[in-house]
């Protein structure tokens, strides 16, 4: 199904993400509940084409800018134990297709971590087109999607007995991403 860029109030081109009006979130379960966090420096952008199925996006992660409101337990993620960001410093998606299902997209792409690529769709909702106060124009998206760490070989976990242990496999990922007109 072809989707005009314009249906939407897009124009093809360049959409650079903005970091400061952006989030890159996840959620992990820690013994009973889960535990939030975010990447605090991020990169992107959006190449829209004039049919939305051919548009493509790129973005880049900080590993070290985790931040999950524990000074201790940031320290421990960054070590090798968890995402070893000292040789292994970004975390990457690029798509490989849009496809739109009723008025939500899904976002197909390759998420890479410690140098390992996986698939992974993204359930993505597109919330409009709008001008900034600066002139500018911007865009609004939100996306979803979980991941299984150890398929990226994020092993660390602590057994607590029987067959629990300290951290959940499924990681939840959420992005909040306006995006400006180049």
């Amino acid at each position: 199904m072809t989707i005009a860029a314009t249906e939407l109030g897009l124009t093809a081109g360049t959409w650079n993400i903005d970091p400061a009006h952006s989030e890159v979130t996840f959620a992990i379960r820690h013994l009973m509940t889960k535990v939030r966090g975010s990447f605090t420096d991020f990169s992107g952008a959006v190449q829209i084409a004039d049919d939305v199925a051919a548009s493509t996006a790129t973005a880049e992660i900080k590993l070290a800018s985790i931040d999950t409101r524990n000074a201790d337990r940031d320290g421990h993620v960054r070590s090798a134990d968890v995402l070893d960001v000292e040789n292994h410093p970004t975390m990457t998606f690029a798509t490989t297709g849009v496809r739109a299902e009723g008025g939500d997209y899904k976002v197909d792409g390759t998420l890479t971590i410690k140098g390992v690529a996986k698939p992974v769709t993204l359930d993505v909702e597109f919330h409009g087109v709008g001008t900034d106060p600066w002139g500018g124009t911007r865009a609004g998206f939100s996306a979803t999607t979980q991941i299984n760490r150890k398929d990226w070989g994020v092993e660390f976990n602590v057994p607590l007995g029987g067959d629990k242990a300290l951290l959940g496999d499924k990681v939840d990922i959420t992005l909040e991403i306006q995006a400006v007109r180049a």
